[in-house]
């Protein structure tokens, strides 16, 4: 059964959260900020639900410290909170939250949610191993609207078969794209890409992940 951290300072929520995702999931839980990373070191849950507002460490500074350390920073993060979605969501996307749930939680919809990311996390761990490198990409294609555009992004968690990154712009599940590597005065086609996952949808700055459909021998990493 796979684990789920749950980080809340409100002890009945906590126990709320255990009750309804018991028959799903192995949960572990924490009032305190700090004890959550070590948690997460222990455990390597497979998510994380994560309070904004708690004494000592903000949601805002745990989320991003997650996100920076190499043995967490493929962990999705989810925000559970009182707050207003439209308040800070944009800005916890950004931090590298995966999803955001107002209180009360709709738990058929955080069922839902969690069940997605983790099927698809499990699709791309077989499918390849990944890397934390930075790369400077260039983006060819047809957003959603079906505009054609040019995006310039970057990338710090690449595999031989894909990548995962930010845009601006607004794509649907399966649309292909042509990906350039750029530096030096030049772009490199390193192939065409087929978006396979979306995160934090409907915000300014979402992430995909995107896998090859056709890779040319200019890609970073290859099998």
């Amino acid at each position: 059964m796979d684990k789920i951290l749950i980080v809340d300072d409100d002890d009945a929520l906590r126990g709320l959260i255990r009750t309804r995702l018991s028959d799903c999931y192995e949960t572990i839980d924490t009032g305190n900020p700090v004890q959550a990373l070590e948690l997460a070191l222990e455990h390597k849950p497979r998510a994380i639900l994560l309070d904004l507002m708690m004494p000592e460490c903000s949601g805002f500074e745990l989320c991003q410290s997650f996100h920076n350390l190499s043995y967490t920073a493929r962990i999705p993060i989810f925000v559970v909170t009182g707050e207003s979605a439209a308040k800070y969501r944009d800005y916890m996307s950004n931090l590298g939250a995966a999803g955001y749930f107002e209180k009360p939680i709709d738990f058929a919809k955080l069922k839902s949610r969690l069940a997605s990311e983790l099927r698809a996390q499990s699709i791309e761990r077989r499918a390849h191993v990944r890397l934390r490198m930075k790369l400077v990409l260039k983006l060819k294609g047809s957003d959603a609207s079906q505009r054609s555009f040019e995006q310039l992004t970057t990338t710090e968690n690449v595999s031989a078969g894909g990548f995962l990154c930010p845009l601006p712009i607004t794509l649907p599940t399966d649309s292909t794209l042509q990906v350039f590597l750029t530096g030096s005065g030049r772009d490199c086609y390193a192939g065409r890409v087929r978006v396979v996952r979306r995160e934090a949808p409907d915000t300014p700055l979402q992430r995909y992940a995107f896998q090859f459909v056709e890779r040319s021998s200019e890609w970073i990493l290859q099998d």
